[in-house]
């Protein structure tokens, strides 16, 4: 049996590294918080690891243009579910605790990533992963929620930024059970099938949260003042007087507080530009590799001495299975280091200076990826290009998990963090149609290059970058600054 510590108990000097003082249950709390979010981030990968060959498959065909299409359709509902999810896990993760909420939701995605592996068309697999991004939404609040107000005030920033920085070590190992099953014997079942089947196993994890993880004593605080008196002030924890009558998990309140409502506005400017970026470029990645590379796996297939077109696209399905694994595991490579990077500069220079440079080097490292992967030093550009482009795109997220709770108070944590994320999300469900949109528009291009159309659509889809960039001024600096009550 855990006691847990006040979020705010470790005595603090000033000086020495940002874990002096923590507790066992502190670093329970964050490795359990940090399981969820890595095996979330391990489904959406298995996602973006099998979704073409997953299309290939349901739609029976291999042309490229089509395949690029729906699997920007499949994407947006996903993505869609995961928005609508966030918002719903959220408001809940303010309302009855964000251990209860984060059980929930591994159960909910662990579940539904399994089912994705029985489909049978496009549009029962699209409807399983918007069930699936239900519980992957809802996750990160609660979670970030969780650390945020267990840590204490001098170990926040860094720990969130470690809970951030693992999720790419979910992203890897997604990568590396690609990389297996791209490399191991014909099973009799198709390899994205075999990937969801995997994505169940979190839902173990969810044994040991039942078991052990209790609530944050800010929330236990905040939910024992309003059983007591619904009507009474939220100064249960900062002794601060605020507006009576607060409620937990409002977003009435969240809108009708002008500090809150320009909070989570700008917040959830930063998050679209971020998650256009990841969702609607970054990860579609994989599908270039495989529009880029498809004639050199097959040429492999031949040299080997196959010769039954069968045999030569199932030896070259697999290389691209497998080269995409080494694709996602040097994307997440750089990933965790640009999320860490993130976490030790806002530390030293501020949270908004941070976002600026992260928001100018993923926009600039993204159009170079695209427009140059594989045209340089063939496929060896992958271990140079796409680590850089993972490095500066994902260190946005390491911000979000910083900034988003430093925005708002205990009643709301979950709630404003959730909408920023989720909200944000849910209007970059537009990201990956827009990008399948001008896919099409370039498709004249493709027809001597079938990578062309891809890579002028991610280009220009870079721009959305400099919407972060400019919601920037708008946002209040949190940098040594206590949570707001």
């Amino acid at each position: 049996m855990h006691a847990e510590p006040p979020g705010d108990a470790a005595l603090d000097d000033g000086k020495g590294p940002w874990h002096r003082g923590l507790t066992r249950y502190h670093w329970f709390v964050l490795a359990v918080a940090a399981l969820g979010w890595l095996f979330d981030t391990m489904d959406q990968q298995l996602f973006n690891l099998a979704r073409k060959p997953a299309m290939e498959d349901l739609l029976g065909t291999g042309d490229a243009n089509r395949v690029n299409f729906y699997g920007t359709v499949a994407t947006s509902i996903f993505i869609v579910g995961w928005a609508v999810g966030g918002l719903f896990f959220g408001i809940l993760g303010d309302k009855i605790g964000r251990a209860k909420t984060m059980l929930l939701t591994i159960l909910i995605y662990s579940i539904f990533t399994g089912l994705s592996a029985f489909s049978f068309t496009v549009w029962d697999f699209a409807f399983y992963r918007f069930l699936t991004g239900l519980g992957v939404g809802g996750e990160f609040a609660v979670g970030v929620a969780l650390v945020a107000e267990v840590m204490p005030d001098h170990a926040r920033a860094r720990a969130l930024g470690w809970l951030q920085a693992l999720s790419a070590v979910g992203n890897m190992t997604a990568a590396m059970i690609a990389i297996t099953l791209g490399s191991i014997a014909d099973t009799g079942m198709d390899s994205w099938r075999i990937m969801f089947l995997i994505g169940t196993l979190p839902a173990l994890l969810a044994i040991v949260i039942r078991m052990k993880l209790k609530e944050p004593e800010r929330w236990q605080k905040a939910a024992q003042v309003k059983e007591a008196d619904p009507m009474a002030a939220d100064d249960a924890i900062g002794g601060a007087e605020v507006e009576a009558g607060p409620k937990l998990g409002s977003l009435a309140e969240l809108f009708g507080d002008p500090r809150w409502r320009r909070n989570t506005i700008v917040g959830m400017l930063l998050a679209f530009s971020g998650v256009v970026g990841l969702w609607g470029i970054g990860f579609f990645s994989f599908d270039l590799i495989r529009d880029v590379f498809a004639d050199a796996a097959r040429q492999m297939a031949i040299d080997s001495g196959l010769e039954d077109e069968a045999a030569i696209s199932a030896f070259a399905g697999k290389k691209l299975t497998q080269w995409t694994g080494y694709v996602s595991l040097v994307q997440n490579a750089g990933a965790f280091f640009g999320i860490y990077a993130f976490s030790v500069i806002t530390e030293r220079i501020g949270r908004k200076p941070t976002f600026a440079i992260a928001f100018l080097l993923a926009m600039f490292s993204t159009a170079f990826t695209f427009l140059f992967l594989g045209r340089i030093a063939g496929f060896y550009d992958v271990y140079w290009m796409i680590p850089i482009m993972g490095f500066c795109q994902i260190a946005l997220f390491g911000g979000y998990a910083i900034y988003f709770p430093e925005l708002f108070p205990t009643r709301l944590r979950s709630t404003g963090t959730s909408f920023c994320y989720n909200v944000g999300r849910l209007v970059a469900a537009t990201g990956p149609l827009a990008l399948g949109g001008l896919i099409t528009v370039f498709a004249e291009y493709g027809e001597t290059d079938t990578s062309l159309p891809l890579r002028y659509a991610g280009v220009t889809m870079c721009a959305a970058f400099l919407i972060g960039l400019c919601a920037l001024p708008f946002a209040p600096e949190t940098r040594d600054q206590p949570l707001p009550e």
